[in-house]
């Protein structure tokens, strides 16, 4: 092929695209320690604002996933209790870390919520290993937490939860009412039994881990009914997911990159969940940003030519070749 085969500048044109691409996605598994380093956010659960905003998670969005130590997230809990080191830490637009967890650990697309409170073991006792019902009535059998014997399955008699007044209960009720906790508004008329804010009534955990809620859920937390009333859930093959595990933990969400993530949306095929959440004004910008793309280094080129032919040595340059061409005729 010679210099200025078109085939050959086709090739490196494509090798260059896909080192670059190869580059920025190097770069963020480097910022962020995950891979993929990014997910795309479907459903409208944490938006903010119906009509989009940057800075909360909105359908579209593309989300750094960051790998981090479980133990190092914060809950709403702990974030708005005013005695924890964490208080007043918030992220995408509320307090506490955002997580991206599997559902029960198991397949499928996952869930993009807030971790809301953390709910530990406290009082346990080591099952009765030779018997169908290993645990006190009154107990509940962790068959993953190491026992004091040192093997797998525990009986926890009692729990607390890091960030709130509860300590040491049998079950598990917390008023995000400011005084038990920090203030959750569930953005909702309080009516009935109904409170304007999330509660979360007697419950009894499956084991420990995370109450995780979607910003836009209106308190309808992902552990279902057993947690607060009215509570839909998030389902699994296996039924409503349980408090989220620290190893169904995929990531943090870190940085935001808005509206980028609906063109996968859009592409996605039949399975794809679609960009009915995408808020109107998403589609405004990413079409905004993509007529940049494509547009600016044309309107670049442009400007850099009609500078540069502004500049003192062109226009000398050009009188003289005039003065030649005049001398010459």
């Amino acid at each position: 092929m010679s210099d200025h085969d078109p085939l050959r500048s086709l090739v490196l044109e494509i090798g260059l695209a896909v080192a670059m691409i190869a580059c920025l996605v190097g770069a963020m598994y480097v910022h962020t320690g995950s891979m993929p380093p990014l997910v795309v956010v479907e459903s409208k659960s944490m938006i903010h604002d119906e009509a989009g905003e940057i800075g909360s998670i909105d359908a579209g969005d593309l989300i750094l996933v960051h790998n981090q130590p479980a133990g190092t997230i914060v809950t709403f809990a702990e974030a708005t209790d005013v005695n924890h080191p964490a208080y007043g830490y918030s992220q995408h637009g509320l307090e506490g870390d955002v997580i991206i967890y599997a559902k029960n650990g198991e397949g499928g697309t996952p869930i993009i919520h807030r971790a809301i409170m953390r709910v530990v073991a406290e009082e346990t006792v080591a099952p009765n290993r030779a018997s169908d019902e290993p645990c006190p009535e009154e107990a509940t059998y962790d068959d993953r937490r190491v026992a004091d014997d040192g093997l797998p399955g525990s009986c926890i008699l009692t729990w607390s939860v890091p960030g709130t007044s509860v300590t040491n209960v049998k079950n598990v009720t917390v008023s995000f009412d400011g005084t038990d906790a920090g203030y959750y508004d569930c953005k909702r008329p309080a009516h009935g039994n109904v409170e304007a804010h999330l509660v979360v009534w007697q419950w009894e955990p499956r084991h420990e881990g995370m109450l995780t809620l979607g910003d836009n859920n209106k308190c309808s937390v992902d552990q279902g009914g057993g947690a607060n009333n009215g509570s839909a859930g998030v389902h699994s093959a296996s039924g409503v997911v349980g408090p989220i595990r620290d190893d169904w933990v995929i990531g943090v969400a870190g940085g935001e990159i808005p509206w980028l993530g609906t063109v996968k949306l859009m592409v996605g095929g039949p399975e794809s969940y679609g960009t009915r959440d995408v808020p109107s004004m998403s589609f405004i910008a990413l079409f905004a940003v993509l007529g940049g793309v494509v547009f600016a280094p044309v309107v670049s080129e442009k400007a850099f030519r009609w500078w540069l032919n502004r500049s003192p040595e062109l226009v000398m340059m050009a009188k003289t070749n005039r003065d030649h061409e005049d001398e010459a005729s």
